[in-house]
This record gives structure tokens, C-alpha cells and sequence, in this order.
């Protein structure tokens, strides 16, 4: 992938978001564990509401602890991936507004689980949400406590093709179908 400025300094954030998207066919590489902790500092630094931050990140690249996990997803894909990050909210951490008694322990880790996916777009790494999974046998495999709940498995690895990032069309709604400038 190039840079599009020519610069070292890295990518501007438009182009990361128009370069990420979902990989789902990875090689055998393994992740470098520089590589890790820039994409997990990436997450810490994510904003929270309150910044309760009511989030935990569990990285699993243990062949035998990556099997277990696959019970929870059972795609072929899936298990192409040489590390897996299980993103967890909770509940006992997260903000609740005072009016509803809503709870947006979901809203700041789907807002981490983003800058996760930006991280690792921009060192190379596919990345895809997996929202679809047994939550139950998830929390039961790694040994969570009540109130920690899975909510995002996140495949990381170097995509088997190199140019998906930039061979990817993605559809979205047009800008004046989602953005109004007027009052309502």
C-alpha cells in the first residue's frame, strides 16, 4: 500500500477510512508484535463516554486458544486469521445516561474497535467485524466474569491479497443522503 502524500508521517484519516475494509482471506503470516501494540495503543487512546473507558481488548494468538475460539465463529475464513483480539465491554465500568438509564458501553467500544481497524489498515493488516457469534461460548472459552461481555471478534493478519485495500469498491449512500444542514 502507498502512501498517498508521499510523506512518512503516515495516512490522513480519509484516507484510511476510503483504504479499510473487511478482509476475509488471510496468509499464514504472523503478526508482529510491534505491530500489535501500535494497533492496541491505538485503542487505549480512544475516546469514551465519561472516559470510563469500559472496555477489555483479550489478544489470542495461541494456536490451541485460537481453536477454541473458532467453536464461537465456525467460518472457514475465520480460521485463516494468526491472531484474533475478542473486544469486551463493561458493563459495570460503562457510562449510563442519567434520563433513560441508557447504557453506551456498546457505542465506546464499537468507537475502539474502529480505531483498531484504522491502526491496523494503515501497518498493512486486514481486519473484519464479527458481530454474528455465539456470545455465550465466547465468554464461557475465556473465562469472563458476568459482566464482561463479548461483543466484537476481530480477525488481524496480512490479507492474502495485498490489494484489497485499494481493489475494495465500497458502497456507500450518497454525502446529502446521510448529512442535512438544516434544521429539522
Amino acid at each position: 500500500m502507498k502512501k498517498t502524500d508521499g510523506d512518512n508521517e503516515g495516512f490522513d484519516l480519509l484516507t484510511l477510512a476510503r483504504l479499510r475494509c473487511s478482509v476475509r482471506a488471510y496468509i499464514s503470516r504472523a503478526v508482529e508484535s510491534e505491530k500489535l501494540e501500535y494497533i492496541l495503543e491505538a485503542v487505549r487512546l480512544a475516546p469514551s463516554a465519561v472516559n470510563f473507558q469500559p472496555w477489555l481488548f483479550i489478544v489470542i494468538q495461541d494456536e490451541k486458544d485460537r481453536k477454541e475460539l473458532q467453536q464461537c465463529y465456525d467460518r472457514d475464513w475465520f480460521t485463516q486469521a494468526p491472531v484474533y483480539i475478542v473486544a469486551c465491554g463493561d458493563h459495570r465500568q460503562s457510562w449510563k445516561r442519567k434520563s433513560d438509564m441508557k447504557d453506551f458501553c456498546d457505542v465506546d467500544v464499537a468507537i475502539a474497535v474502529e480505531h483498531l481497524c484504522l491502526a491496523a489498515t494503515e501497518q498493512e493488516l486486514g481486519t473484519c467485524w464479527v458481530c454474528n457469534f455465539d456470545t455465550k461460548l465466547c465468554a464461557e472459552v475465556l473465562n469472563l466474569p458476568e459482566d464482561i461481555e463479548p461483543l466484537v471478534l476481530i480477525p488481524i493478519g496480512y490479507p492474502e491479497n495485498p490489494d484489497v485495500f485499494v481493489s475494495t469498491p465500497k458502497k456507500r449512500k450518497a454525502f446529502n443522503e446521510i448529512v442535512k444542514w438544516e434544521k429539522f
